[in-house]
């Protein structure tokens, strides 16, 4: 690779399931005087990587660029495509190289010197992104997959998969967690949701001193993303305004997940559970309900849970032919 980042300026990635804090987590680093992280996660390693074959291809590199121009998450980051096509034929012509294009332009239009990235699932890639980037560092949000999956469900209450594929997703991305934590680390930091949630300036300390930064106060006020910050201060009690961040959420599955899916989840996280401190709750069954748990729920949400696996598998494995995709709506149709 032909990266050359000091410790100051090397990048920083931001990992976890969707509804875990990154989001969060990237306001705070963001209202850092040396920090730019763009709001919104870029996935531009999730929906790009590998998909288009050798880049050193320019047929191959025109038709990834496009494809990146007309998603709405990279669109946001205010690309130059003349710059980026310039630049990207100056150096080693890979996806990292071009990823790095795109936010480092972004972090130089904020006035800052080190660049960021926040995306769902970062995890899987945490080998070839910390590779490819020296010095880089991935902090990976973590959260109590019943929390998790209860706001999952209050933002897409039609998504497939149900608890049985979320029950995968938390598995997964905690193996990850732990595999990734071996082999890098020094340069990984898993941190909880809910430990940000009750020591906010403790945890965001350590996080800058993983990062190499000197904490500034100013952090917790999230000026650098004020989106994020108008929507925590939205969710935050009258009397608790001081603090961006609200402990309601903490244990909110306990109304309003179904106990039968708390119970599965239970059944195959327990172990992971407990190793991150969360409680396993006792769950008490009516007969007609554990009839029903035992003779619908549990086969047909261990067969969700499996395919999920079975698709990520397949889908992380062979990215050119059967690579994830953007939702259409995601998508920005040409104008031409």
């Amino acid at each position: 690779m032909t990266f050359h980042y000091s410790s100051e300026t090397a990048p920083i990635f931001i990992a976890g399931l969707d509804r875990s804090g990154k989001t969060t987590l990237a306001g705070f680093l963001a209202s850092h005087s040396h920090i730019a992280i763009p709001s919104v996660g870029s996935n531009m390693w999730t929906y790009f990587y590998g998909q288009y074959g050798d880049l050193s291809h320019p047929d191959n590199f025109e038709r990834c660029l496009d494809a990146m121009l007309h998603y709405k998450h990279v669109v946001f980051v205010k690309p130059d495509p003349d710059h980026i096509r310039s630049e990207f034929w100056h150096g080693e012509p890979s996806y990292a190289r071009l990823f790095a294009l795109f936010l480092e332009s972004f972090c130089e239009r904020q006035g800052k010197i080190r660049w960021g990235d926040q995306t769902t699932l970062n995890e899987r890639y945490a080998e070839q992104i910390l590779t490819a980037y020296p010095g880089s560092k991935m902090i990976q949000m973590v959260r109590d997959p019943r929390d998790r999956y209860e706001a999952s469900l209050a933002m897409w209450p039609n998504g497939k998969g149900k608890v049985g594929g979320a029950t995968a997703r938390w598995r997964y991305s905690i193996d990850l967690a732990d595999r990734n934590l071996k082999r890098f680390p020094d340069r990984y930091m898993i941190v909880r949701f809910e430990t940000l949630i009750y020591e906010p300036e403790n945890t965001v300390t350590k996080v800058c001193e993983f990062l190499g930064e000197i904490y500034e106060p100013a952090m917790l006020e999230m000026n650098g993303s004020p989106t994020q910050r108008a929507k925590l201060v939205n969710g935050v009690d009258g009397d608790s305004k001081e603090n961006l961040l609200s402990a309601n959420y903490i244990g909110q599955y306990r109304s309003k997940v179904p106990k039968v899916d708390i119970a599965f989840m239970q059944k195959y996280l327990r172990q992971d559970l407990t190793a991150y401190g969360y409680q396993i709750d006792p769950i008490k069954l009516k007969t007609a309900e554990r009839a029903r748990f035992i003779s619908v729920d549990w086969p047909l949400n261990l067969v969700r849970m499996f395919s999920w696996r079975t698709v990520e598998n397949l889908q992380h494995n062979y990215p050119a032919w059967i690579g994830r995709k953007p939702g259409s709506r995601m998508i920005i149709k040409s104008t031409k």
